[in-house]
């Protein structure tokens, strides 16, 4: 599976020194109803990150990342992921530089999970060999070469979440964006599959089980009132003698507000 991108924007070592922001989020509004689910949303992740978004409305953290993706609109702010500026219109190698899960898959139960991931291909500008390598490597990583060729309605949840996660990983995205992924998932399996390679990559995971995510991520955030509450090194947890759980995050926010 490949593990950086080659264009990346930060691709020299004077770059990777600096660790330049990979996520970077100015006062980004959402109005839901009579409620403002975000109001002013701050953020600037730097390049390489694996971080946890939680919330104490759970809607949150999927609206949030939804935004980033470009599936929903927001009524204010920008967002700005691997130095595209989302807009109206599709930045040039947004699909080669985003990656994004949903927590529904979204994946035409009448395709096989190769075909799956020769379309995530060719939308992402991967031709030639390298597109049936990358398909090869991928469909090993995780493990769906037994049903490979068969459509995916025969396959269960954990099947389509998976080929979801490899087709969203296949152009090697800079960024790659998580809505309660691999739910279905072993405990195992979710470590083994979301510890995902990459010096320059950052992912950002939405979870409602913040525990689920440890030893995946190094750093969490919190969204409560709309608004960014925590955004703290995981270790920060530990050394309150806290868990890794909303009620954990909760009370580190409240220590270090």
């Amino acid at each position: 599976m490949p593990t950086s991108t080659p264009d990346a924007l930060w691709s020299s070592p004077a770059a990777g020194r600096l660790r330049p922001v990979a996520v970077e989020v100015n006062d980004l509004a959402r109005w839901v109803g009579h409620q403002p689910l975000l109001d002013g949303i701050e953020l600037a992740v730097p390049v390489g990150t694996r971080v946890l978004l939680a919330g104490v409305d759970a809607e949150a953290p999927s609206l949030l990342l939804r935004i980033m993706a470009g599936l929903a609109r927001a009524d204010r702010g920008s967002v700005t992921l691997a130095g595209l500026q989302r807009g109206s219109a599709i930045p040039e190698g947004w699909a080669r530089r985003i990656g994004f899960v949903g927590s529904d898959p979204g994946i035409p139960l009448w395709m096989t999970a190769a075909e799956s991931l020769d379309l995530a291909a060719r939308l992402s500008g991967i031709e030639g060999p390298d597109r049936q390598r990358r398909i090869e490597e991928s469909l090993q990583h995780f493990q769906l070469g037994a049903i490979r060729d068969r459509p995916l309605q025969h396959a269960g949840r954990i099947i389509l979440e998976r080929t979801a996660l490899a087709a969203a990983l296949l152009p090697d995205p800079e960024v790659l964006l998580l809505d309660e992924p691999l739910r279905s998932a072993t405990a195992p399996d979710r470590l083994r599959l979301l510890r995902i390679p990459g010096e320059r990559r950052t992912v950002l995971i939405a979870s409602r089980y913040p525990a689920q995510q440890g030893g995946i991520v190094d750093r969490v955030i919190l969204i409560r009132d709309g608004r960014v509450a925590l955004h703290a090194p995981i270790g920060e947890l530990d050394a309150q003698r806290l868990p890794l759980s909303l009620r954990g995050l909760t009370a580190l926010a409240d220590l270090v507000s």
